[in-house]
């Protein structure tokens, strides 16, 4: 078996500012397997520094090319043949990277999978949800550009403690669709957050509040979301099962975010969306700035399971130097990266001869 790792490092068209970060270059890494002549492909895209319990894409690197990928060597040298997609998972160890890396390593081997069957990926979850779109915006950079696409449900309002600038507060006026307001672990205590939630609430519907606290917190987010009168929504705090449990056991979140790379892959997220559904929340899926490849993958995620407003439209780049950046193909995700794009990203080595 082949495998044939790249990084693509692009510029957003739409910068997006957060509490302790600004979103305005995001690189991408691309995983191709191949094996009796059939190939897949999987896709994360990891931020550049360690955030909020989130890896460094370094990191991210390290963990796919000594750990996940020597793994998956060692089964095809013991099997004779690569694991099925499902097996992926239990790849997993302890470290922050961990999860992105093999989320990388499932989604290819998923991918190859179908395409082996002559499989297209909406015969094995079809599609039971028109799931409805969310846009992300900033409160906290009054010269970005705002660009919410058309037909949206919700829109998701980067945000920090204190009192919005007159000019986020026009142009949230300026909304027809409600606000999620997310604050990325940066608030310190419950009164500035629902101050927040009062004046927004004067010009815009508020849809909820997204991680005002640190990923683990979650005894201040149950504390906080008994004084909410609008759901209280968990992203960085929801890594698995465990944490969804947590949730559940404090009442600390209505809405949780589920992002299929920083949950360790597609098996993991649809375990959570289900799990959450019972439970009574609200699931939705997120994003981390990906290519359309990826954004397909979780569009078919997100129609088998979602009907929370997602992260799923397609995010776009600066002027590129090549024509697209997905190709179409029969079977699997029904598109592949494109190999124009492939061919002008950064070939990374991950073995003897750039293979397995």
């Amino acid at each position: 078996m082949k495998a044939t790792l790249w990084r693509q490092d692009v510029t957003l068209r739409f910068a997006v500012g957060a509490a302790h970060e600004r979103h305005d270059q995001r690189s991408r890494l691309f995983l191709e397997v191949e094996h009796d002549g059939v190939v897949g492909y999987g896709e994360v895209a990891p931020q550049l520094v360690a955030l909020n319990g989130d890896p460094a894409l370094t990191d991210v690197l390290d963990e796919v090319r000594t750990f996940v990928l020597p793994q998956l060597d060692r089964i095809v040298e013991r099997e004779g043949a690569p694991p099925s997609w499902s097996r992926i998972a239990r790849f997993a160890g302890p470290r922050p990277a961990s999860n992105p890396a093999v989320a990388l390593l499932e989604m290819a081997l998923l991918d190859r999978e179908l395409r082996a069957a002559d499989e297209a990926v909406t015969e094995r979850w079809p599609a039971l949800f028109d799931t409805p779109r969310q846009s992300t915006v900033s409160l906290l950079a009054p010269g970005d550009e705002w660009h919410v696409e058309e037909g949206v449900a919700r829109v998701r309002a980067k945000t920090a403690p204190g009192r919005p600038s007159e000019e986020a507060l026009a142009r949230l006026g300026g909304l027809v669709v409600p606000v999620l307001l997310d604050f990325n672990c940066s608030a310190t205590n419950d009164a500035e957050v629902l101050e927040q939630v009062r004046l927004v609430r004067a010009v815009v519907e508020v849809a909820g509040v997204e991680q005002p606290y640190a990923a683990g917190n979650v005894i201040d987010h149950a504390r906080l979301a008994e004084q909410l009168d609008v759901p209280l929504s968990v992203d960085e705090g929801l890594r698995s099962l465990r944490d969804l449990a947590q949730l559940v056991r404090y009442r600390a979140a209505g809405i949780v975010c589920v992002k299929p790379a920083r949950v360790g892959g597609l098996a993991n997220a649809r375990t959570l969306i289900t799990r959450a559904r019972d439970a009574g929340l609200r699931p939705y899926v997120g994003g981390f700035f990906e290519s359309p490849y990826a954004r397909a993958v979780h569009r078919a995620i997100a129609a088998h399971g979602v009907d929370e407003p997602s992260d799923l439209d397609d995010v776009a780049v600066d002027t590129l130097v090549y024509d697209r950046e997905v190709d179409v193909v029969e079977g699997g995700f029904g598109l592949r990266p494109a190999e124009q794009m492939l061919q002008h990203s950064l070939h990374v080595p991950v073995g003897p001869g750039g293979g397995i």
